[in-house]
């Protein structure tokens, strides 16, 4: 099993929205993914961050059933549909992806 974690700081304002607003939608477009895409088996995402350094507005957590699992969840025109979104609105991303 892979786990593949994602840390985005947003732009302040994007696509006519505030950062929270666009935060908001990342959760639900990204969670929305869950039972849609074969292979992946937990989709978290939250925006409710407690503490975080460096600084970071939205977080997601998915666990794959392997590494060709992540590879075809991150290929998917649905997952793309969220990526377009996401390269919109955030400023920076940093991920980590290992094996559990």
């Amino acid at each position: 099993m892979v786990r593949h974690i994602v840390m985005w700081t947003m732009k302040e304002e994007a696509e006519g929205n505030p950062a929270q607003v666009n935060a908001a939608r990342m959760k639900e477009m990204l969670e929305a993914l869950a039972g849609r895409i074969e292979g992946l088996r937990h989709i978290e995402v939250s925006h409710d961050i407690v503490a975080a350094d460096p600084d970071c507005h939205v977080v997601l957590c998915s666990e794959h059933d392997d590494a060709d699992a992540l590879n075809h969840y991150q290929g998917h025109p649905e997952h793309q549909a969220c990526v377009g979104f996401v390269k919109k609105v955030a400023a920076s991303r940093k991920a980590v992806d290992y094996e559990i």
